[in-house]
């Protein structure tokens, strides 16, 4: 491997490392809710799919904490038993400083393992890369899942004071317009360089695009806000049969966060409980949510096509395609034509999730820099909602 590489393994664990300085030992071992893992479970899983993907290809590796294999296995199947994810939160060894040791036994294992000239008949390129970009995976997961443990707390913990950028002033939308029926090439697009992708990026295929036209930016706070006043929470007529059960048996009223006061609206973020940013994009909104909130407006949300050729064709125009909200696409999450599953363990990664989700496209505030990319298909049940997940809007040209 490259030293390139090798600086990238070390930056990438040395970012979860970051992530983790402003905790106490108590915020790592808490599971607020089923979707959500301690932060403890994230640092040793990340470590366990090094072990398990790449040390143990080592004639002579011999785990110091075999009953690990179990525990921090989260869905490998072909690798082996799994601990209920339900009941990671129950848990309390090993302990945070024992995880944090397990960490830095795997990470110099690893490190000599990289030095090895013989290190590309152990582990490959593609194993590594994907060991890498699985824990920028859980380095956002770690981040959201924390958001929602903190907003348990009644004291309203603040993670980082300035977890929330400010928000200048909104202009009014602006539409990109595709007026033509047109025949488009999308998925990744493999170049020499050997730049990274996943799976369920590929193969690179052609899709029909009807005439359509996308909004340049996202939906603010303060639109949503008045789909909210509007009563569009007790209207059945904008939402999908499942989205209506949904807002009726967990009494949504407003986006995930949100909390009426005296004063009006406050959403609990990263930086605290905070008066809603009007200006800001909309945030933690289901696709049930999502949905409804376009035919209120007398729109629809762009297919995951239609958002990759805007993106990639419309350059400036399209403002917040990265690193502000992930944005839920009219999309299921399926194969592409042609889809094939890598062999092993590994192509468990993807693949078998293929059913029951929507794709959503772009990334978040909480993305780690330099892992969104054009053709990145994150997915999730319609339903969820704790994720950094917003919306823009689409419609159909005559």
């Amino acid at each position: 491997m490259s030293d390139s590489m090798l600086d990238a393994y070390r930056q990438v664990r040395g970012h979860s490392r970051s992530i983790c300085a402003p905790l106490e030992t108590e915020d790592y071992v808490i599971q607020s809710m089923p979707d959500v893992s301690p932060t403890r479970w994230h640092l040793a899983h990340t470590t366990w799919f090094f072990e398990t993907f790449c040390l143990k290809n080592l004639p002579d590796y011999q785990p110091e904490q075999p009953a690990f294999e179990v525990l921090f296995n989260s869905y490998y199947n072909a690798v082996g038993e799994q601990f209920p994810r339900e009941r990671r939160g129950l848990l309390s060894r090993p302990t945070v400083a024992e995880v944090w040791r397990y960490r830095d036994q795997v990470d110099e294992a690893m490190i000599d393992l990289l030095a090895r000239p013989d290190r590309e008949s152990i582990v490959s390129d593609e194993v590594l890369r994907t060991g890498l970009n699985h824990e920028q995976q859980h380095q956002e997961l770690m981040l959201t899942d924390l958001l929602h443990v903190f907003s348990c707390n009644p004291l309203h913990p603040v993670y980082s004071a300035s977890a929330v950028r400010d928000c200048d002033p909104v202009d009014e939308v602006r539409w990109i317009e595709s007026p033509a029926e047109r025949i488009e090439t999308i998925g990744f697009e493999e170049t020499k360089d050997g730049k990274f992708c996943f799976d369920n990026e590929l193969p690179r295929h052609r899709v029909l695009l009807s005439p359509h036209a996308i909004a340049n930016r996202l939906v603010t706070n303060g639109e949503y806000l008045d789909f909210v006043e509007d009563g569009g929470y007790d209207d059945p007529s904008y939402w999908l049969s499942a989205g209506w059960a949904t807002v009726q048996s967990e009494a949504w009223r407003a986006p995930m966060y949100w909390h009426l006061g005296e004063e009006g609206w406050y959403q609990f973020t990263l930086a605290g409980l905070r008066p809603v940013e009007e200006n800001a994009p909309v945030c933690h909104l289901s696709y049930f949510e999502a949905d409804a909130f376009a035919r209120w407006s007398g729109c629809r949300l762009p297919t995951e096509f239609e958002w990759e050729v805007a993106v990639r064709d419309s350059g400036e125009s399209i403002v917040d395609a990265f690193g502000s909200r992930w944005q839920w696409t009219a999309s299921d999450y399926a194969p592409y034509p042609k889809y094939t599953a890598p062999e092993g363990a590994i192509g468990e990664y993807n693949g078998k999730f293929m059913c029951g989700q929507k794709v959503l496209r772009g990334s978040s505030v909480a993305t780690p820099s330099g892992h969104e990319r054009l053709s990145y298909r994150n997915f999730f049940p319609p339903s969820m909602r704790w994720q950094f997940c917003g919306i823009r809007l689409a419609m159909d040209l005559e």
